[in-house]
């Protein structure tokens, strides 16, 4: 194999890599509701190989659902995936809904005004 060659398979190998979706565990008790939120992201398989925003789209819609109420976590997630197919592609659109949260902040931090 020849230098080349094995430098533009380290590439493709690395390009591969993805961020894993933790859905965090909401274990305390000290939060509010704000109601429901929906995130959406979407990603393409280019000609069945070459990932577009596919790696991170799991990521990116659980934090446009959080973000959509400006809260901090979701609990009740619930995880949709729809995808399409084109000649050269094909596409998976991610939604996550559930309902956001705020948590309150703790009483150390709670600071009376100044006067």
């Amino acid at each position: 194999m020849s230098k080349s060659t094995a430098i533009l398979v380290a590439l493709l190998l690395a390009g591969c890599a993805s961020e894993p979706l933790r859905i965090p565990t909401v274990t305390r008790t000290d939060y509010q509701v704000l109601g429901e939120g929906k995130g959406k992201s979407m990603g393409i398989m280019l000609f069945n190989v070459i990932p577009i925003g596919q790696n991170e789209r799991f990521v990116k819609a659980y934090n446009k659902a959080v973000e959509s109420m400006n809260g901090d976590a979701l609990i009740n997630p619930v995880i949709s995936e729809h995808w399409f197919w084109g000649y050269i592609l094909n596409g998976y659109d991610t939604k996550i809904e559930g309902t956001v949260i705020r948590y309150n902040a703790p009483k150390e931090q709670i600071s009376a005004p100044e006067k």
